[in-house]
């Protein structure tokens, strides 16, 4: 669990984006974090501390002289002991309280007293006027300026029926962002470019030919640099998976569409990690059209050629970032993984079992070096993909 035996304190401010903070905190608690609510009174309005205490486990905090603290001060207790604070939502009048110091109730003074150490983020939440006032505007640039993390907002749909930028995010971007926060930020200032996913190769408009990779680990890999940091640019292929948040993707189809990308990319990069599993040959001779059976029982007669090698051409570059590898083997991984590294002529490669990975939540890697080959033993791809990029950070000093 990825926030087990973290302690998160969350703030709820009055805004319809409320119902969002159950379901977020009932998030965190999955994660396997301890979570202590602190309410507004105007956050009672739309959502009662009986169900935030029941999704929490915990007591909620609304009145700034609770008893249940042996001093009665509240306002100072609550996040002496927190890993993270977060107010979720937070609308355009609290944010405008936190930028001017003001601390009228228990929430806002928690805020203000809050120890320096713990990371601090609020969750905007209003309606698209409110967001785009330049006083709103102001305020937001003021906690940024202070060292707030601002998460959000979105654009869409809001509950008033406009649309427009003031959207909450969602809590598993919500989660992520919490996740992120108390991670190391190893690569910070680092701009790293990574491939994903399978590609797909058309036989014809309807056909193709492709492999069995989720892209599950390319993504994981991808959260967890921008989780550290970098900012992430992810080339992927056709998968199912959404986006991490705050990273930027790109889609392509085919090997030669990522080529392409990558190659018009990389200039500036750092990093690049090639996790995508891309298709060595495509159909030379692919049809315009669906091919169709003309009752003779022949099989259509296709031609492959190969497709360019993404990795050897960055690899290549006179003023190439570092460069990193997977292979996905079928067998005798300690052999073919250190021949595929020498052969790219790259400082490290990542080698696992395709048929033991693919589609899969988890993996086992082995990395290999010119000292030779460590394994990172079977994990879940979240947790391999962080150790991944520690490794990398620390090559990269």
């Amino acid at each position: 669990m990825e926030l087990a035996g973290k302690k998160i304190v969350l703030g709820l401010t009055g805004g319809i984006a409320c119902y969002k903070s159950a379901e977020f905190c009932r998030a965190l608690i999955k994660a396997g974090a301890s979570v202590n609510v602190v309410m507004t009174p105007n956050a009672t309005q739309f959502i009662t501390p009986v169900t935030m205490q029941a999704l929490s486990g915990n007591p909620v905090y609304v009145e700034q002289w609770d008893g249940r603290v042996t001093n009665n001060m509240a306002h100072i207790a609550v996040t002496r002991s927190a890993d993270a604070f977060v107010v979720v939502p937070c609308t355009a009048n609290f944010a405008a309280k936190l930028a001017h110091g003001i601390a009228d109730d228990l929430l806002s003074s928690l805020c203000l007293a809050r120890p320096a150490h713990v990371p601090f983020m609020v969750a905007p939440a209003m309606n698209v006027e409110m967001w785009q006032k330049p006083a709103t505007q102001r305020n937001i640039a003021q906690l940024r300026a202070d060292g707030v993390g601002i998460l959000g907002p979105a654009a869409g749909e809001q509950a008033c029926g406009d649309v427009g930028m003031g959207r909450m995010l969602e809590p598993d971007e919500l989660l992520q962002e919490v996740v992120a926060a108390l991670q190391p930020k190893v690569l910070a200032g680092k701009r790293v470019l990574i491939t994903a996913g399978p590609t797909f190769e058309p036989i014809d408009p309807v056909r193709g030919i492709t492999n069995l990779s989720s892209g599950k680990m390319g993504y994981a890999v991808a959260r967890a640099a921008r989780e550290a940091g970098a900012e992430v640019l992810l080339i992927s292929g056709p998968t199912a998976l959404a986006t991490p948040y705050g990273v930027k993707r790109i889609d392509v189809q085919t090997a030669q569409q990522m080529h392409e990308a990558v190659m018009a990319q990389v200039n500036g990069q750092d990093v690049f990690i090639g996790v995508a599993a891309v298709a060595d040959w495509r159909v030379a001779n692919a049809s315009g059209q669906k091919l169709k059976k003309d009752g003779s029982g022949d099989a259509p007669q296709l031609a492959f050629e190969q497709n360019p090698d993404i990795l050897a051409s960055v690899a290549a570059l006179p003023q190439r970032p570092y460069c990193v590898g997977f292979a996905a083997e079928s067998e005798k991984l300690l052999e073919y993984g250190e021949q595929k590294r020498q052969k790219k002529r790259i400082p490290l490669l990542v080698g696992n079992i395709g048929h033991e990975t693919f589609g899969l939540d988890q993996n086992r890697l082995v990395l290999f070096d010119d000292d030779g080959h460590v394994e990172l033993p079977q994990a879940d791809k979240q947790a391999l993909a962080r150790q991944l990029i520690a490794n990398i950070a620390q090559r990269l000093v």
